[in-house]
């Protein structure tokens, strides 16, 4: 597993990060973000988003689950699995998306830790001061060891 860490100061760097990483994103990607509430996880998704090519406003699913945007260059399949702390067991078709033909990003990914596949991108951020924000990489399975992401840090 090889693992990055940078650090972000606002809140558009932080968009600017995920616009980064959509350009090293591929079809069949999983990313699961971790951090605590308002910490910038939907940002850095709304980044990516624009880095795909996304126009739509990227919203948290927090309500939805799973918000789809599919004008990008390749679709991208929004979850946000906090609501499923209670009921992880719910059978959502997770395997469609996580083996389908966008790129998936999951938000509060330990609700359904057992669906994760194994080769996944785990995205940690963590809160230093009211805009500087770390952020830690770790690329879990060998799908992505030459796509990049150390030029990132």
């Amino acid at each position: 597993m090889l693992e990055y860490q940078l650090k972000t100061d606002s809140y558009e760097k932080t968009e600017q990060l995920g616009e980064k990483i959509a350009d090293l994103l591929q079809a069949g990607d999983v990313v699961v973000l971790n951090g605590d509430l308002g910490v910038g996880k939907t940002t850095l998704t709304r980044g990516l988003a624009r880095g795909l090519g996304i126009k739509r406003n990227v919203k948290s699913p927090t309500f939805t689950l799973i918000r789809e945007y599919k004008d990008g260059r390749v679709p991208l399949y929004h979850m946000d699995a906090y609501r499923l702390e209670s009921s992880p067991d719910e059978d959502l078709g997770f395997d469609e998306y996580f083996n389908g033909d966008g790129i998936t990003i999951v938000e509060w990914p330990q609700f359904i830790k057992d669906e994760i596949p194994a080769d996944h991108i785990s995205i940690n951020i963590t809160r230093l001061s009211d805009t500087e924000r770390e952020v830690t990489f770790k690329l879990h399975g060998d799908t992505f060891n030459d796509r990049g992401f150390g030029e990132l840090v």
